[in-house]
């Protein structure tokens, strides 16, 4: 799940990389701007990023137990 979310945060922030460089939306470009599925794909990429602050906070809270085994 976690490869999944990487993967699905890559592609969120390429689209935004396109968009802030070259005024193009490549998810509505491919689905249409305003669609159901533009607005699926773009629900599913803002999961995969509250996802990832999971991942982050878990990264962190386990690095914690690391160091505080290893002092």
């Amino acid at each position: 799940m976690n490869t999944v979310a990487l993967i699905l945060m890559i592609v969120g922030a390429l689209n935004w990389l396109l968009v802030g460089l070259f005024q193009f939306n490549l998810v509505a470009w491919i689905f249409g701007a305003g669609t159901i599925m533009a607005r699926i794909i773009y629900s599913i990429v803002g999961l995969a990023a509250i996802w990832g602050i999971a991942m982050l906070f878990q990264r962190n809270v386990r690095h914690a137990a690391v160091s505080t085994v290893e002092d």
